[in-house]
């Protein structure tokens, strides 16, 4: 059925289209749409797709296979003996290819375990495996040497012993539940599975609730036999596999925990691990559903929750009890060296204005999907740029490429290189491009709104390798079948705002540089992120098996990182930028009106006595008391506001339409995502700056659109919240301010320079 829908999708986009087919049979190269290509005149714009047509030429899929073969040989985490000769591979090949390459060295904390013990202590016992198995299908599981065992990095060191109580996903609304039940995690251990929200926020929320411990599952409903066969059969995750993975609290600050704000150079001077806000403050450990499995069957107490239940073949108890486990932990708590490759191919006209491409190259074993294919698609695309430029052709704008270590770990490479050169980036720095793991599927495409128009225009441009249309039709079809929002005035899909998870957090939410992040999936399954088989067999089974959306990948950030470095004006667009923040502000005030909604008919449900009487007694479900009344909020001068920013960015637009190309309105528009930062930061974490886009400090790396005033009502904080609106209608008036300066760069080629 799938299939089927996806063809009537096709067919119906296809048939819609005024422009009929994107693409020649024999040029898949050139789109044949008559609208001008972003920022390019029409002399520009041929010049432009016949350099296009030279850089695919110059893309193979061998040339990723044989590099991820390479890479993933050994183990290669950061501080590995691996990571630094991937470094030093990948550099030679840079130079090779052309460019000025230099591997920029910062030193990190990467704790890594000592001692880990697992057991069930009573009422019956049972000691935790605690390891991942080698496998025949599998050539490298049984490279045993410098592999980390699965472990949380950033957990806290402890020996202790209590009674386990499971809280499903962990979050803030599973204790609301536990609450509802009398149960409180104070001194117990807990037992969450993973997803949800990211791994890092279920030992945070379990520590502010009073626990002494948190151990991390994958249930087998989510990530194992329910989805599909496991592995080496099938894709998913099997009975022993684990995911490893960062509990640092990255909503605080990505990076070294030990110098946020600063590069970590050898000699930078570092708070201790029991300073920082960011290591973990109880031990925590991630285990397979195997592991798993005595510890859940021993649990007694409330049967669980219908939709807190997984597919072991259980019966799910809350407790806490009569369960009890013995957790102990040690770290080696060592400062390592990170090693970023960094690429320069200079600018012939504009050399200190900089496109960036970057995709870390680090893992928590051998790192196959995660993050070596989105790694080996950028050397495909530098490979092929280089090629282009030992013809004599230079690009006008300097494109750079970013290989960056340490990311697993909570962003460090790419967070210290920023932090380090902070003042130069913000100077020259005009866009930011990543990636990290691809497969193979439908494109997803996240970043600033400003990028949308273009970046769709990019995708119409790209053929998918299994359809033979445009990558953006297949993806439209898709969501046409699937019921999902697409604009309709011009076809273009939404890209989605940015949270955090990679490497461009500090770029768009600590610098504020115009950032994108683009992949490819869908059509492969999970089971191997962040264990041992996330490998080259693996991968090469069941995800992009013959690199083909490796070269897509190649292709689409190809076109996005030298349209940007050519166009004759940068092509943002500002009325969609505008379209989203409105519809942003419209759901924070919905969610308010609801709030007061919902805590009124609550409070009248409570003094009727209604909740009494609806009470199941064999739940053993405490009655709800009353909640605080919301006070009124007003919106008027947000609204204001953003009714001028809607004027400005529509007036903005219709003077870059038609203006000529000056270096005045280039740096206008590099410099406007700027304006929606601000140095204050957000309330509690002042190091994300952005005041459109953040993680929520209760998701990771689920995005918050105007975090300052969501958060604020989602926790009931309404004297913050009056704060918070003040700091988000000042953004508005700032980024009002700079399309101003854009409109007028377009019609008379000045600009004041940004205040700094």
């Amino acid at each position: 059925m799938r299939r089927v829908l996806l063809a009537f999708g096709l067919l119906f986009v296809l048939a819609a289209s005024p422009a009929g087919p994107l693409f020649d049979a024999q040029t898949t190269h050139q789109r044949l749409d008559p609208e001008r290509l972003i920022g390019f005149t029409v002399a520009n714009q041929t010049a432009q797709y016949k350099l296009e047509a030279s850089f695919d030429s110059g893309l193979r899929a061998s040339d990723l296979d044989g590099w991820m073969k390479h890479m993933t040989s050994k183990p290669q985490h950061v501080g590995s003996p691996m990571s630094k000769a991937n470094a030093e591979y990948t550099a030679e090949l840079f130079k090779s290819w052309g460019f000025d390459t230099e591997i920029e060295v910062f030193h990190v904390l990467f704790p890594t375990p000592l001692e880990r013990s697992l057991e069930l202590v009573g009422p019956t016992t049972y000691k935790a495996l605690l390891d991942e198995p080698a496998l025949p299908e599998d050539a490298t599981s049984n490279v045993r040497q410098d592999m980390l065992p699965p472990f949380n990095a950033y957990s806290a060191d402890g020996d202790v012993t209590g009674e386990l109580i499971f809280v499903n996903k962990g979050i803030p609304a599973d204790y609301e539940e536990l609450e509802k039940r009398g149960i409180s995690v104070k001194g117990k251990i807990v037992i969450a599975k993973y997803g949800g929200s990211w791994r890092g926020i279920k030992p945070k929320v379990a520590y502010e609730h009073g626990a002494i411990a948190c151990i991390l599952y994958s249930d087998p409903m989510d990530d194992g036999y329910f989805q599909g066969d496991v592995y080496p059969k099938g894709p998913y995750k099997m009975d022993m596999g684990a995911q490893r993975g960062s509990v640092a609290d990255m909503p605080q600050y990505p990076g070294d925990p030990l110098t946020p704000f600063v590069g970590a150079k050898e000699d930078t001077k570092r708070m201790t691990p029991e300073e920082s806000p960011t290591v973990m403050k109880i031990p925590v450990l991630p285990i397979s559903y195997a592991d798993a499995l005595p510890l859940l069957s021993a649990l007694d107490g409330p049967v669980a929750p219908p939709n807190w239940r997984g597919a072991l073949p259980i019966t799910y108890h809350i407790g806490p009890g009569p369960a009890q486990v013995r957790l102990k932990l040690k770290f080696s708590w060592d400062i390592v060296p990170a090693y970023n490759v960094i690429a320069r191919l200079k600018g012939s006209e504009f050399p200190d204005e900089w496109i960036m491409r970057g995709n870390h190259r680090d893992g928590w074993v051998f790192g196959a999907a995660d993050p070596i294919s989105g790694h080996v698609a950028m050397m495909a695309e530098a490979k092929a740029i280089g090629a282009l430029a030992k013809t004599g052709w230079r690009p006008k704008r300097t494109i750079m490429f970013g290989s960056w270590d340490a990311e697993e770990p909570g962003l460090l490479g790419s967070t210290e290189w920023v932090e380090y050169h902070r003042d130069e980036i913000d100077q020259k720095m005009v866009a930011y491009l990543n990636t990290d793991g691809n497969s193979r599927g439908f494109i997803g495409m996240g970043g600033s709104h400003t990028m949308q128009e273009f970046i769709n225009q990019v995708a119409r441009d790209v053929e998918d390798p299994q359809t033979g249309v445009s990558v953006l039709e297949r993806r439209r079809a898709r969501d046409l079948a699937n019921g999902s929002k697409t604009t309709p005035e011009k076809g273009d899909i939404p890209i989605n705002p940015l949270g955090s998870g990679s490497d461009y957090s500090p770029y768009l939410q600590h610098m504020g540089i115009s950032s994108l992040n683009i992949g490819f999936g869908g059509e492969s399954g999970g089971g191997s992120y962040h264990s041992i088989f996330d490998s080259y067999d693996h991968y090469k089974r069941f995800g992009d098996t013959d690199f083909s959306y490796g070269v897509t990948l190649a292709k689409v950030m190809g076109r996005t990182t030298l349209r940007l470095a050519n166009a004759d004006i940068l092509p943002f667009r500002f009325e969609t930028f505008t379209g989203h923040v409105n519809e942003y502000v419209g759901e924070v005030e919905k969610l308010v009106e609801d709030l007061r909604t919902s805590t009124e008919k609550h409070n009248k449900l409570v003094a009727s006595g209604a909740f009494e009487l609806a009470l199941d007694p064999k739940e053993s479900i405490l009655a709800p008391t009353a909640k605080d009344a919301v006070p009124f909020i007003s919106f008027t001068p947000v609204k204001n506001a953003m009714a001028a920013l809607v004027e400005a960015a529509r007036k903005a637009d219709t003077a870059v339409a038609s203006a000529e190309a000056s270096e005045a309105l280039n740096v206008a528009i590099a410099q406007l995502e700027r304006a929606m930062t601000d140095d204050k930061g957000l309330p509690r974490r002042p190091w994300y700056r952005h005041q459109v886009y953040a993680p929520g400090f209760y998701t990771g790396y689920g995005v918050k659109t105007l975090p300052g005033i969501r958060e604020a009502a989602e926790e009931l904080k309404w004297d913050e919240m009056n704060e918070q609106m003040l700091q988000v209608t000042n953004m508005l008036n700032a980024v009002t301010a700079a399309m101003n300066e854009i409109q007028r760069a377009a019609s008379v080629g000045e600009v004041a320079k940004p205040a700094r």
